[in-house]
């Protein structure tokens, strides 16, 4: 098992990291919450059938409430959120119970948000099973979607811990792969140039990754998001630039209708937006040819879905949470590993749209 230490204004927790490590849970909520009192288990659909009956076997000593939403984005929506806090009301939680969070991303935000806003905030921990969320499980942001932008209404709000059970991840079907492989390589562009070169010369196969690659590259992944989640908890500056990719990948979900579109499938055609616009805006040296060969051969769509509308793939990016009045901001790269956020005019952004 690895233990990875995250330092936030507002908190400090431990990711671990391992196959298995789900069974030292119940040690965790023994020690650290001796009076607790109920434990509501936030999963959906597909990870309750896969991996429920494990983290029930792991929590043995106590008898969890369960609520089960929609698999993905599905989950992220009022009805939902709302229908969760009613079953934690129905079944008495206190000040002194704990969310557990048990799935993906989506899962995670909503979980969290549930946590941070019931009786204004009671403890939850995550317990992911995607590959994704070695970024959403950490850092403290969740939220839910609006048709108008996704995570638009939200908190920031830390986990008490993170068990990242990495035998969970056994039964991630390949597009599930490949949306939380594009996050990792979206840490290696904003931070480490030689991590970004170890996953080309080792990942060309997302099928045939190693659990010590798998291991090596989320423990990697969290060590770089704490980087910059350490010193602006709140992304009033440099946590921004954990959005590469984002502005555009945002706005492809929402405009595709979410779920229709992984969160990371999203994210890489904005992050090859992103790097032609470096190059053309700020002169990255960077050999694209070769990153969108890579990544077609990792079977991601490179291209934006032709059926979406240039105008309102802009007006969405304009409600962007970087925006600023009707400026639209983007995080771009000087190079590989120098982030930067460049405020970049509509008319620009339209035609470098049409462009690509």
């Amino acid at each position: 098992m690895d233990t990875i230490h995250i330092q936030t204004v507002s908190k400090k927790y431990y990711v671990f990291v391992g196959k298995g490590v789900r069974n030292e849970l119940g040690t965790f909520l023994a020690n650290h919450f001796p009076d607790l009192t109920r434990i509501l288990i936030i999963t959906d659909e597909t990870v309750a059938k896969l991996h429920l009956e494990k983290l029930q076997l792991a929590l043995k000593s106590w008898e969890p409430i369960i609520y089960r939403g929609p698999s993905g984005e599905k989950t992220k929506t009022f009805e939902v959120y709302y229908d969760a806090l009613s079953t934690a009301l129905e079944n008495h939680l206190d000040r002194k119970s704990v969310v557990l969070s048990f799935g993906g991303g989506a899962v995670g935000d909503l979980s969290g948000f549930v946590a941070s806003s019931f009786m204004r905030g009671i403890p939850f921990i995550q317990v992911p099973t995607t590959i994704l969320a070695h970024d959403s499980s950490v850092g403290g942001k969740v939220a839910i979607n609006h048709p108008l932008g996704k995570n638009m209404i939200g908190a920031f709000y830390q986990p008490e811990a993170v068990f990242y059970d990495l035998e969970l991840l056994t039964t991630l079907p390949e597009h599930e792969i490949r949306s939380g492989f594009a996050e990792v390589i979206k840490h290696a562009l904003i931070s480490d140039a030689r991590f970004y070169e170890w996953l080309r010369n080792n990942i060309d196969d997302l099928n045939l990754i190693t659990l010590d690659q798998l291991s090596y590259l989320l423990i990697k992944g969290i060590k770089i998001k704490n980087e910059f989640v350490s010193q602006d908890e709140r992304e009033t500056g440099i946590r921004a630039y954990l959005n590469l990719g984002h502005t555009l990948g945002h706005a492809i979900e929402s405009e595709m209708g979410y779920g229709n579109f992984t969160h990371g499938e999203a994210v890489m055609i904005g992050l090859i937006f992103a790097l032609k616009l470096s190059k053309k805006l700020l002169g990255l040296s960077f050999n694209l040819e070769e990153f969108i060969e890579w990544v077609e051969k990792l079977g991601y769509i490179t291209k934006i879905p032709g059926q979406l509308s240039f105008e309102k793939l802009v007006s969405k990016m304009k409600q962007d949470k970087k925006s600023v009045g009707d400026s639209i901001r983007f995080v771009l790269l000087e190079q590989l590993g120098q982030p930067k956020l460049q405020k970049i005019s509509e008319t620009i952004l339209l035609d470098e749209l049409k462009r690509f």
